[in-house]
């Protein structure tokens, strides 16, 4: 059976999302979400998908991250 392709040739939204707060006292589970969004250092940020699994993740972390518009 052939593989199914996206038919959609509209680009993705994308979020910018900030990493403005250290994680230093946060619960390891917090740590291991900053980090897997990619972010190393505080202020940076990246782009990520803006899917709601991607929104839910930031928002697990509010007090650690922020969606910049």
């Amino acid at each position: 059976m052939p593989r199914r392709t996206d038919t959609t040739n509209e680009p993705q939204s994308k979020i910018r999302i900030q990493y403005y707060r250290s994680f230093i006292a946060a619960p390891k589970t917090h740590k291991t979400i900053v980090r897997s969004l990619g972010l190393r250092k505080l202020n940076q940020i990246v782009e990520r998908p803006d899917t709601d699994s991607m929104r839910g993740t930031v928002a697990k972390v509010p007090h650690l991250l922020r969606i910049v518009e």
